[in-house]
């Protein structure tokens, strides 16, 4: 593991780490972007990244702008909204990977709003094969309904009442997650059914083109206790990507001897000979790990945002 650091088209640096591959003598198979959740460090991704490296991946965890080692020195006054994280700071990424590992098949893996902002990124023409986990913006009607009320409370109300006190969102102190720039978090309450009806003049029109344009296959996961990615939420993001050939699955948590997974338990280490390891097949040959009947397992038809 190395950190590195990348240039966005508008000036801005990142900061992430690369985990080089660490099967000698093969050469490695792929490059894996992982494109986190809002608010959760990157280095919550790390043990992942590690596995992949030891099965023969080159891989990148980063920090959006205004999060972890990416952040300013005060998020007070610092502008930042939820789209510049795809359309500026995942096309950074995926470039750069791109540029440093020339030859190689390049992934993305995206978690919660990272698989969503990928569709954002020009640079998402160039990716082989995408895996989300969780993947959806936020729309509030989307949210399982005994959680409903809860994050309406939660991320609507007091989230953006927090931030316009504040000039950002505080969520450390909270114990909720990182903080957040206020245009993020303000997105995020705002959580409009077109999320593409957040920017308007050229860049939204790029932005557009850009979810239009791509056409890497996507496999999208989710376990079926997930509060926020639940499959009406799920069918919203991929709605936005009409031209990629796409796979859902849902994975209950017996599947996995678990009484429970939610949105964030699939990165923890204890799956890395379960669900992890039903990753490298998918990021590895492109097929179906769980193409078995599920609960429910299933293709779901595209259509335009609802």
């Amino acid at each position: 593991m190395r950190a590195i650091d990348i240039g966005c088209n508008d000036g801005y640096r990142l900061h992430g780490h690369l985990f080089e591959p660490t099967v000698w003598g093969i050469p490695a198979m792929g490059v894996v972007v992982i494109a986190g959740a809002t608010g959760v460090l990157s280095t919550y991704y790390h043990r992942y990244a590690a596995f992949l490296a030891e099965h023969g991946f080159a891989a990148i965890t980063f920090d959006y702008r205004g999060i972890g080692a990416s952040a300013p020195e005060t998020l007070r006054g610092f502008e930042a909204r939820w789209h510049d994280w795809g359309y500026k700071d995942i096309d950074a990424l995926l470039r750069w990977a791109r540029t440093n590992h020339p030859g190689l098949p390049l992934h993305l893996v995206g978690h919660s709003f990272g698989g969503f902002g990928v569709g954002l990124a020009g640079e998402s023409r160039h990716l082989a094969r995408i895996l989300t986990v969780g993947a959806q913006h936020a729309h509030w009607r989307d949210y399982a309904p005994g959680h409903r009320t809860g994050f309406l409370r939660r991320w609507h109300v007091a989230m953006p009442f927090a931030t316009l006190r504040h000039g950002y969102f505080p969520g450390r102190k909270r114990g909720w997650l990182e903080d957040l720039p206020r245009g993020v978090a303000l997105d995020w309450a705002r959580s409009r059914k077109d999320f593409t009806a957040v920017r308007r003049g050229p860049a939204g029109a790029d932005m557009r083109r850009n979810l239009q344009e791509l056409r890497a296959p996507i496999l999208a996961v989710a376990a079926t206790d997930d509060p926020f990615a639940t499959p009406q939420a799920m069918r919203r993001a991929l709605a936005y990507t009409p031209n990629a050939r796409h796979l859902v699955v849902r994975i209950s948590p017996r599947e996995l001897n678990q009484q429970d997974l939610g949105h964030f338990a699939l990165f923890h280490a204890r799956f890395a000979d379960t669900f992890w390891a039903d990753t490298l097949t998918w990021l590895g040959d492109g097929a179906n790990p769980w193409a078995m009947p599920r609960e429910p397992a299933q293709s779901l038809p595209i259509q335009g945002p609802q």
